[in-house]
């Protein structure tokens, strides 16, 4: 017995002519006269069905008629190019089977207010601006996938729940842990991918992370993803090198494969294509010159807010790569600069556009007396920290890393106003539903 093949909306380019069945929901319909327009998604694409009376049974015209916005039904006809139709393409309609009729949908063509579309954020992602943002940050997730999967690393799966914390526990989401006390939800893979760059080389996790920082601001979620890799022997210059290289890829990569995407998010992909190598470094010093000449009471060895950033980011029409920053506003795991004890080899990448930083990242402290004092100066349990000393004490090397949020950089590539819409169900201080 041959199996009948499924058709999807996508897959209508290679079936012109030829008569298939597609299942979906109603998106939309319009009627005139003895013509009922039907438009189909499936999830791969949206396609117009025309259903003309003289050509279906009674029956079939009436289902059509009953037919209620996200109905299911599954829809037969002949496949016809045409030009002036969603998707260049068109069904004519010869059967029409209703799988479920909708209920009236509460979201309908007119104007809804944020609150109320995030309310009803399981319903939202059916639209098609939510589509073509989850179908870029599918297409981003694949990318960075490629990037490093393709460059030699090796994916390493740290834990979600820790013992400890990578920079304190202020913004941590704390817990019981059974009979061992508190543990904690992720805030970074990183140390735990510095014993998989000392075993494999290079590696790179990709998941889940938490912050418990009470920000409202549109670049913050609580539960994020984030890619993180981490490589030994590659001092801070190899360090920005791969991230430079990296971003470029994952941008390219887009542009190339989701124009249609970007095209209903109305993206002005120029300001995209621009994002190639060589990407421009400055240090903080530098950057904090670029605020006091933009007219901001900056003081040295304060960290940057988001509306810094974005000042910065104004001066260039590539992310920008700062590096060497205070050695007080960092993370105790981060190398000194040999040159310099009041910086540390940090970078951090600022996307253009008022998007703020995509990548934090630097060199580790590979010596083991000045990782001990950094603990204690941080006034951190060295307790907690003995395996990742163990890291110094048996064969330690100069090793860096880099994370990057998926989010921001999904906010980016769409140029969405906030990060709320680069995930399917986000997580806010204010909202932990649906």
């Amino acid at each position: 017995m041959s199996i009948k093949p499924k058709f999807y909306i996508k897959d209508l380019k290679d079936n012109v002519g030829e008569e298939v069945s597609l299942k979906g929901w109603l998106y939309n319909k319009r009627s005139s006269g003895k013509i009922k327009f039907l438009i189909l998604r499936d999830g791969t694409g949206y396609v117009q069905c025309v259903v003309f009376k003289g050509n279906v049974s009674e029956e079939v015209f009436d289902a059509a008629d009953k037919l209620t916005q996200e109905s299911s039904f599954e829809v037969t006809g002949k496949v016809k190019e045409e030009p002036r139709s969603i998707g260049g393409y068109e069904l004519d309609v010869t059967d029409l089977k209703i799988i479920s009729l909708a209920q009236e949908y509460p979201i309908t063509p007119k104007e809804h207010g944020i609150e109320f579309l995030i309310d009803n954020r399981h319903l939202w992602v059916r639209s098609k601006r939510q589509v073509a943002i989850l179908k870029v940050r599918a297409r981003v997730v694949k990318a960075i996938r490629d990037f490093f999967d393709s460059h030699g690393f090796t994916l390493f799966d740290p834990p979600i729940i820790t013992p400890n914390a990578c920079e304190g526990t202020s913004t941590l989401f704390e817990m019981d842990y059974f009979d061992l006390g508190k543990a904690y939800l992720t805030q970074s893979g990183q140390l735990y991918e510095e014993s998989g760059a000392l075993a494999l080389g290079k590696v790179y996790s990709f998941g889940p992370t938490f912050r418990a920082e009470k920000s409202k601001t549109r670049r913050h979620l609580t539960e994020f993803w984030m890619v993180e890799p981490e490589m030994a022997f590659y001092d801070l210059d190899d360090d920005m090198d791969l991230a430079e290289e990296f971003i470029e890829y994952v941008v390219q990569t887009v542009l190339n494969d989701c124009k249609e995407e970007l095209n209903i998010l109305e993206r002005d992909t120029s300001k995209l294509e621009n994002i190639k190598r060589p990407f421009p470094r400055i240090s903080y010093t530098e950057a904090v010159e670029i605020l006091k000449k933009k007219g901001v009471d900056f003081q040295w060895g304060n960290d940057f807010g988001g509306a810094d950033e974005t000042l910065i980011g104004e001066e260039f029409d590539r992310p920008v790569m700062i590096h060497r920053y205070p050695t007080e506003v960092k993370a105790f795991y981060m190398k000194r600069d040999p040159e310099n004890e009041k910086v540390v080899l940090a970078v951090d990448v600022i996307a253009p556009e008022g998007y703020g930083e995509i990548i934090g990242g630097s060199q580790r402290e590979d010596n083991l007396d000045l990782l001990l004092q950094r603990i204690k100066d941080h006034g951190l349990p060295q307790s907690y920290f003995e395996w990742y000393l163990d890291l110094r004490r048996f064969g330690s090397v100069p090793h860096s890393g880099f994370g990057l949020g998926l989010e921001r950089t999904v906010s980016w590539i769409c140029g969405l106003e906030h990060l709320r819409e680069a995930i399917p169900f986000p997580r806010m201080i204010y909202r932990n539903t649906p």
